[in-house]
């Protein structure tokens, strides 16, 4: 590899060197369960491959590379990752965490992390004067989406991880939504990062899978002892298809998102909508927020459909293209309704407060052709009008 390589030379090559026996440019998969040992207690490198494997040694590598730290850690899922985090904390610390997150995360941070002793605190962080205000002597652990799942705001990340940094407390942010091409935490002050690995990494909707990445030897050999000691370690074959989705991330994402503005600023002006949040529309109140700090708007967009449920479902009902489904990232379109899908594990008095409604459709928009999706999105919609 040459020095300092640019993003797409390392989304192919990163973590990945033609095989030194037989030449292969595509390294084999290790599908191996254990591993020989010359002798007792005395592993060549791996023993065993809840603790480590080729195939996800070259993955961690990769993901390390992309978000530019030195440490990537692989799990079955992003939610096997968030709960390695959990369970770096104890009975008694804090955790502040922000009030649009995803409802996996919400889950997991007020059924798992609460019932084992750990406070958490959800809050408006848009403003980074309020984390202040948030953070106290038990806080351990800042917890960050930008854009935010679902609503798509954007959190000023420079700002909030110096605050937090200033009080000596950890700031982990889910970067999914963006993914690497887009945005680096570290790169802003994050002390780790969050991937569900499922979604733009892998790209292809054929793998759960999570990861963290992180520049901290402390908290890196936490994690990994976490890793092995939990178990939540993906499959060799699902490293490989990561992998092989990462190869063609950048050229994915950058189309992802111009197609999505596209599609948001026609969405704009559909009577049918109530309002759209794109971050790449001037019309976003972040929007000078993603100027400075992603790279574009991203392919995800969500919208009001206007006449409450009964339309938004006659909406989703009518979609031919965008397959209604949960998940997001991959090649092909999909729509959603937060309200009873992605976050129907967050209390319906607290969703609606936080702005997820029944009216609320998100779209992760795919790479269709943009005029096959825009008709798709006009049937619907007039569907909608009906109903």
């Amino acid at each position: 590899m040459i020095e300092d390589p640019g993003f797409d030379t390392l989304s192919i090559h990163a973590g990945q060197q033609p095989d030194p026996l037989h030449g292969a440019v595509m390294p084999g998969i290790v599908l191996s369960s254990t591993f020989a040992q010359p002798g007792p207690g005395e592993p060549i490198k791996y023993d065993y491959s809840r603790s480590g494997n080729p195939t996800r040694t070259s993955l961690e590598e990769c993901l390390a590379a992309l978000e530019r730290g030195k440490y990537g850690l692989a799990f079955s899922s992003g939610c096997a990752a968030a709960l390695a985090v959990i369970h770096t904390l104890a009975p008694g610390d804090h955790i502040v965490c922000c009030d649009d997150v995803y409802g996996g995360s919400y889950r997991l941070l007020t059924k798992i992390a609460v019932p084992f002793g750990i406070r958490v605190s959800f809050a408006n962080l848009g403003i980074p004067q309020q984390l202040e205000r948030e953070l106290n002597s038990s806080t351990k652990l800042v917890w960050l989406e930008t854009p935010t799942n679902p609503l798509l705001s954007l959190l000023d990340l420079r700002a909030l991880t110096t605050v937090a940094r200033s009080s000596g407390v950890r700031v982990l942010v889910d970067n999914t939504f963006a993914s690497p091409v887009l945005q680096r935490p570290l790169e802003l002050g994050a002390d780790v990062v969050l991937h569900s690995t499922t979604k733009y990494l892998n790209g292809h909707s054929d793998v759960v899978g999570g990861a963290l990445i992180t520049n901290d030897s402390n908290l890196k050999e936490r994690l990994s002892f976490l890793q092995n000691a939990l178990g939540g370690v993906p499959s060799p074959f699902d490293c490989f298809l990561v992998l092989r989705g990462i190869k063609t991330l950048p050229l994915r994402v950058r189309h992802h998102s111009q197609i999505a503005l596209d599609l948001a600023q026609r969405l704009e002006g559909h009577p049918q909508v109530r309002r759209v949040r794109y971050p790449g529309l001037p019309s976003h109140p972040n929007h000078d927020l993603q100027v400075r700090q992603m790279r574009a708007g991203g392919g995800m967009i969500s919208f009001d459909v206007a006449g409450g449920l009964d339309s938004s479902r006659a909406f989703l009902k009518a979609l031919r293209i965008f397959v209604l489904a949960e998940s997001l990232g991959g090649v092909e379109s999909l729509a959603e309704l937060p309200a009873l899908m992605t976050h129907a594990s967050i209390p319906r008095e607290e969703r609606e407060s936080r702005g997820i409604t029944d009216e609320l459709v998100r779209l992760s928009v795919g790479l269709e052709d943009i005029e096959d999706l825009w008709r798709d999105l006009e049937q619907a919609l007039h569907a909608a009008r009906g109903a």
